[in-house]
């Protein structure tokens, strides 16, 4: 049975906040807040949590999630061979709606699909949720919704996505920016190729271009 907590009554917050934990560690996926649109989360080193996800939003395996983690530290634990470019992104627009792809640590023991050796990092601009990711740890974190719908920009949208197929939302209200991330592939930049963009979301490519200098952009 789902439950929704409401984030802006102290013990709402804290119940869900333990709820969510208890979940996550279960191999379960929860409903979180985030500054862009509402997210499906799960443990990134769990495959049990992973395929929840997944299975939730019904995606398979060659959907990838991306990873949700707690401070620009973690991008070099998780990622490596990391051009410049990528700390200047993250150093102008991290905590917030940019999503950078970057080639996967090879020693790490998860298991995010099929994912080709990369992974897709952001930090999230909202406190709820960088709490949680402070507690747990790097969270696997795709958009709340069934795959093919429009995003999830509050909790009543992600209930009604995927009710009880999910145990814990946490509502945050509404979603501050209401709009996904922007996602960028740097994954070639090392080798001489353009910064690919994949997504045009909540950050503008001119304010992209503006830290990035003359490193090429490929819309």
């Amino acid at each position: 049975m789902q439950r929704v907590y409401d984030c802006a009554v102290d013990v709402e917050l804290l119940a869900g906040f333990r709820q969510a934990k208890v979940a996550i560690g279960r191999g379960e996926a929860v409903v979180i807040p985030t500054d862009t649109v509402y997210g499906i989360a799960a443990d990134a080193f769990s495959a049990k949590g992973v395929a929840a996800l997944l299975q939730a939003k019904g995606r398979d395996r060659t959907s990838p999630p991306p990873v949700l983690i707690p401070k620009v530290e973690t991008m070099s634990a998780l990622a490596t061979d990391l051009p410049l470019v990528a700390n200047q992104l993250a150093a102008a627009f991290w905590p917030g709606a940019l999503t950078m792809i970057l080639k996967a640590q090879p020693s790490l023991d998860w298991d995010l699909g099929e994912t080709r050796g990369t992974v897709a990092l952001r930090i999230p601009d909202h406190k709820i949720t960088l709490a949680l990711l402070e507690d747990i740890g790097p969270l696997a974190v795709s958009s709340a919704n069934l795959t093919g719908k429009p995003a999830a920009v509050n909790v009543q949208q992600a209930v009604t996505s995927f009710g009880q197929n999910v145990p814990v939302y946490l509502d945050g209200g509404a979603s501050p920016k209401g709009e996904a991330s922007t996602i960028l592939d740097l994954t070639q930049v090392r080798d001489g190729e353009p910064i690919r963009v994949l997504r045009v979301g909540a950050i503008a490519l001119d304010r992209i271009r503006s830290v990035i200098g003359d490193v090429e952009l490929e819309v």
